[in-house]
C-alpha cells in the first residue's frame, strides 16, 4: 500500500493485484485499497486494482498494459504460519514466483523487484547479515521459499537474461501493517488490556525498519535497475538492531499503557538475532533509513489509536 502510494506521488500510473485471502483481516485490506484511492485522487494519478491469484489466468488481462516496472511484495507471509500450513507457501511463493518469473520475461520487462527476506539468513549466518552469506541453512519453510525465490530469479538471468532485485526485508513496521507480526500484537494487547505472550523470554534482537524507509529504497531501486543486468539481493534495513524489551518499552511510552506479558520458550522457526549490512544498498544508490525507532513507534502507535477509534 505505501509503496503504491508513493508511485503514485511520483507521477506512475499503478496496477495493483491481490488476492485478498484471510490469512489476516480481510477490512484491513480493503481499507488500505481505499487509502490508495483516496491518495489516487489526491495525486490525481491512475490506480487500478485486479483481485485475483498469482496461479490465475489473470496476466493475459494484464499483457495489455505497457508495464515499466513490476515490483512483486505478494507473497504467504510469516515464519509460523509456514510451520502448520508448508502448501501454501509453495503455492504463493514458489509457484505464484514462477507466475511473475514468465511474465516478467515474455513481456521483457526491464526492472523487476521482488520481496525476498532477512529470514534466509537463518542461524549460522555472521552478524551483521551481508549478501555474500550462503543462506543454506533455513529456519523454516517460509524462509526456504524466500530463498528459492532468489535461486529462481537468479536461473532466470542465467537462462533468459531476466534483470532481477531480491530486497531482503528486516521486521518492517508502521502504519497500516500486519496484524501477525509483533509491533501490531503489541500495540493490540497494550489498548486492549490484553496478555501478550513475548517469545524467547525477550532474549531476541530485531532490525526494525521503518515502513517509509522500506519505501524510499524500493523507489532508489527501481531507478537503479534500469541500467544494470543482473540478478542481485540486497539487504534493506534500518542496520541497528533492537533488544525486543526495548521495543515493547517504546510500545509501552507512546501507547501510555502497561503490557501484560507471559514470558514463553521460543518458537521453532525463529531466530534470535537479525542485523542488516546494507552498505551494498548504499553503494548503489545511496539509501540511508532516516526513521527512528521513536518516531516510528510513535508514528504506528498514532496510527492504530485513529484506525481502532481507540479512547
Amino acid at each position: 500500500m505505501h509503496t503504491a502510494i508513493r508511485f503514485l506521488n511520483e507521477g506512475w500510473d499503478v496496477i495493483g493485484l491481490d488476492n485478498f485471502n484471510d490469512y489476516y483481516s480481510i477490512e484491513l485490506k480493503r481499507d488500505r485499497v481505499k487509502e490508495i484511492e483516496r491518495m489516487a485522487y489526491e495525486f490525481d494519478g491512475k490506480f487500478v486494482l485486479f483481485e485475483a491469484d498469482l496461479n490465475s489466468n489473470i496476466w493475459s488481462e494484464l499483457k495489455s498494459y505497457n508495464f515499466n516496472a513490476i515490483i512483486h511484495l505478494a507473497a504467504q507471509a510469516g515464519v509460523r504460519f509456514s510451520i502448520e500450513n508448508p502448501r501454501a507457501y509453495l503455492e504463493s511463493n514458489i509457484l505464484g514466483f514462477q507466475s511473475v518469473l514468465d511474465f516478467v520475461r515474455l513481456n521483457r520487462i526491464k526492472s523487476f523487484i521482488y520481496a525476498s527476506s532477512s529470514s534466509v539468513y537463518g542461524k549460522d549466518s555472521s552478524s551483521p547479515f551481508q549478501e555474500g552469506e550462503a543462506c543454506n541453512n533455513p529456519e523454516s519453510y517460509y524462509a526456504a521459499s524466500k530463498k528459492c525465490n532468489e535461486i529462481m530469479a537468479r536461473s532466470y538471468y542465467n537462462t533468459y537474461g531476466v534483470s532481477s532485485i531480491g530486497l531482503r526485508f528486516f521486521t518492517v513496521y508502521g502504519p497500516w501493517g500486519r496484524p501477525d507480526m509483533a509491533p501490531f500484537l503489541f500495540a493490540s494487547a497494550a489498548f486492549n488490556n490484553e496478555r501478550i505472550r513475548v517469545f524467547n523470554h525477550g532474549n531476541q534482537h530485531r532490525d526494525f525498519t521503518y515502513v517509509d524507509d522500506i519505501v524510499e529504497g524500493i523507489v532508489r531501486v527501481v531507478e537503479f535497475s534500469k541500467s544494470q543486468n543482473s540478478a542481485k539481493t540486497l539487504n534493506i534495513g534500518n542496520g541497528s538492531p533492537v533488544h525486543l524489551m526495548d521495543f515493547i518499552k517504546k510500545i509501552e511510552y507512546y501507547s501510555k499503557r502497561k503490557l501484560k506479558m507471559e514470558f514463553c520458550d521460543a518458537q521453532v522457526g525463529d531466530v534470535e538475532f537479525t542485523y542488516a549490512n546494507t552498505a551494498e544498498l548504499e553503494r548503489l544508490t545511496g539509501y540511508r533509513p532516516s526513521t527512528s525507532l521513536e518516531n516510528g513507534i510513535n508514528q504506528f502507535v498514532e496510527w492504530y489509536e485513529k484506525y481502532y477509534s481507540v479512547v
